[in-house]
């Protein structure tokens, strides 16, 4: 049997949660709160195998909450269970020691499954949360390979030529000119002129 804790400020949502997850004979709902106080107060006493944590709760917030609870219990594994998905909050919360992370929106049939999986002592991110972590931990590569019309424009924007004077100087448009600048801005991760300038210049690519 797996003991659970359950970690929400809405009662509606907790007190249905419960319900829910006590229906099935493999798990026991050994502590149901509205608060991380409560929660670390709880989880000391009953030794919960997983924790089930939304991160928008009152006074100390479920992020803050994490190793607050791995502190009083170590061997707990801590499944989020949010309404929220934003990259700050799931690599925090990632980073913080959850070993799962859940959306609301979230059948009982995944809660059920995650909550397994975190028991097992495996991770569990449902598909839109695996692929913000793996964009956030494996960024694509910046491509920094310049074309050859490319060092040209950049040679000029380094004498000092603004792009009105750089299209009259090759032929070209304003607008093609903009293109190219903001290309080079792009592959050399520069905010502006003078910063790529600057790092194209520690390339040896002037």
């Amino acid at each position: 049997m797996i003991r659970l804790v359950v970690v929400d400020d809405h009662p509606v949502v907790r007190e249905g949660l419960v319900a829910s997850l006590e229906d099935d004979p493999e798990f026991q709902v050994v502590g149901a709160v509205g608060s991380a106080e409560e929660a670390v107060r709880v989880v000391s006493s009953t030794r919960p195998d997983v924790i089930l944590l939304d991160l928008e709760l009152p006074g100390v917030g479920g992020l803050d909450a994490i190793p607050m609870l791995t502190a009083v219990h170590p061997d707990a594994r801590i499944l989020i269970l949010t309404a929220y998905d934003t990259d700050e909050r799931v690599l925090g919360a990632i980073r913080a020691g959850a070993r799962g992370y859940l959306l609301k929106g979230a059948s009982l049939e995944e809660i059920t499954r995650a909550i397994r999986t975190v028991h097992a002592g495996e991770s569990y991110l449902e598909p839109r949360i695996a692929s913000k972590v793996m964009a956030q931990l494996h960024p694509r590569p910046r491509p920094t390979a310049l074309s050859d019309r490319e060092r040209v424009v950049l040679r000029l924007v380094a004498g000092g030529r603004s792009n009105k004077q750089i299209a009259q100087h090759l032929g070209i448009t304003e607008r093609t000119v903009k293109f190219h600048v903001t290309s080079i801005l792009n592959k050399l991760g520069a905010d502006n002129r003078a910063q790529a300038v600057a790092v194209a210049a520690q390339r040896g690519l002037l």
